[in-house]
C-alpha cells in the first residue's frame, strides 16, 4: 500500500487544460484532502433547501444540483481512468462531454439529499481506491480523451477540480 502523500505531478504528466486543477491542490496529502473536501460540501449543502440547489447565477447556466451532479459524474470518470491506468491497462479511454452529461443526469429532479449522499458514496470509493493503490501504480501513464496522463495526476485533477467547483459555487452562486 501506499501512503497518502503522493508528489505533485510533473507538469508533462497531464496537458495543459489539468494543471489550472492540479494547482489548485494544496500539499501533497491526496486522501486527507479528499476526505477534507467530503466534509466542507456536506457543511456547504447542509442548510440548502431542494429549491435554493435549484438556483442558476445566470441564465443558461447550471442550477447548483446540477453542479453536484457534474461532480458526482466527474469522480467517477476520473476515477475509473485512475483505475485503468493504476492497473497497467494500455487501452485507450474515450473522453466525456459533460455539458452532454448533465441534462441526461435530471439532478434537478432529485432530492438535494439524495445527491449529497451519492457525492459521498463514490468519494468515499475514491479513497478507498487511492488509499489502496501501490507505490508503483503512481508512475503508470495512459491514454484519455487521446492525451497521455499519469495516475498521480488524475488524483490531484480530482481534488483540483471540486475545488475550482467549490469557488464557483462560493464566487458565482453566492454559497457561504
Amino acid at each position: 500500500m501506499t501512503s497518502s502523500t503522493i508528489s505533485r505531478p510533473r507538469p508533462d504528466e497531464s496537458i495543459a487544460y489539468y494543471h489550472h486543477y492540479i494547482d489548485q491542490v494544496a500539499g501533497e496529502d491526496i486522501t486527507a484532502q479528499l476526505s477534507a473536501q467530503l466534509r466542507e460540501v456536506e457543511r456547504l449543502f447542509e442548510p440548502m433547501t431542494d429549491r435554493a440547489a435549484l438556483g442558476r447565477y445566470a441564465e443558461g447556466k447550471w442550477s447548483i444540483k446540477e453542479v453536484i451532479g457534474h461532480l458526482i459524474d466527474a469522480e467517477r470518470i476520473f476515477g475509473y481512468r485512475l483505475l485503468r491506468i493504476a492497473r497497467g491497462d494500455e487501452t485507450p479511454l474515450a473522453g466525456f462531454d459533460e455539458n452532454a452529461y448533465v441534462p441526461e443526469g435530471h439532478f434537478d429532479e432529485r432530492p438535494l439529499t439524495m445527491l449529497l449522499a451519492e457525492f459521498r458514496t463514490v468519494r468515499q470509493s475514491t479513497s478507498a481506491l487511492i488509499e489502496g493503490l501501490p507505490a508503483q501504480a503512481w508512475e503508470r501513464r495512459g491514454i484519455a480523451n487521446g492525451q497521455a496522463i499519469s495516475t498521480r495526476a488524475l488524483a490531484y485533477i480530482m481534488v483540483g477540480h471540486v475545488t475550482h467547483h467549490l469557488s464557483v459555487l462560493r464566487e458565482r452562486y453566492g454559497l457561504r
